[in-house]
């Protein structure tokens, strides 16, 4: 699979280094990149990561703005000046930056969500918080949808 998916919860070390899920890693290693690229997330205290295609998601994002615009400056400086390119060591752990860890209140433990192209490293406490009420959002959603016609695709929650 090309794509990370599922959560899985882990504890940093002694020396503030986390290990990223293997299945995480064999998806990083088949994406080429060198190390693990992450920036702020930009709704939530949480931190989106990934390699080559999540750079080019960005990139993609950057292309709708014209060049030198007060929009694309604002983008930019979020998703490309406060990124982080963290080393992967050989057992395949990174170690978090103090910055990372500020930003999304990390203290001893780190959860790791999968969202396709990329994941995201929260504070356990706070994607709990959040996965609930992304479950409630999503339910509303279903509800609002349910109204009109069903089709054998729909959605499930």
């Amino acid at each position: 699979m090309d794509e990370f998916v599922s959560t899985f919860t882990n504890r940093l070390d002694s020396k503030g280094r986390v290990s990223i899920p293997a299945l995480f890693r064999s998806v990083l290693a088949r994406d080429g990149f060198e190390g693990l690229y992450c920036c702020p997330t930009l709704d939530q205290n949480a931190v989106d990561a990934g390699g080559n295609r999540l750079v080019s998601q960005i990139r993609a994002s950057l292309t709708l703005f014209e060049p030198f615009s007060e929009d694309h400056e604002f983008l930019s400086t979020t998703l490309i000046g406060e990124s982080e390119v963290l080393r992967i060591d050989p057992e395949g752990r990174v170690a978090l930056s103090e910055g990372i860890k500020a930003h999304a209140g990390i203290g001893d433990t780190v959860t790791f969500v999968g969202q396709g192209y990329k994941f995201q490293i929260w504070e356990p406490e706070r994607f709990v918080a959040y996965r609930d009420e992304a479950k409630n959002r999503v339910r509303e959603l279903r509800r609002r949808l349910g109204s009109g016609p069903r089709s054998s695709g729909g959605m499930e929650a």
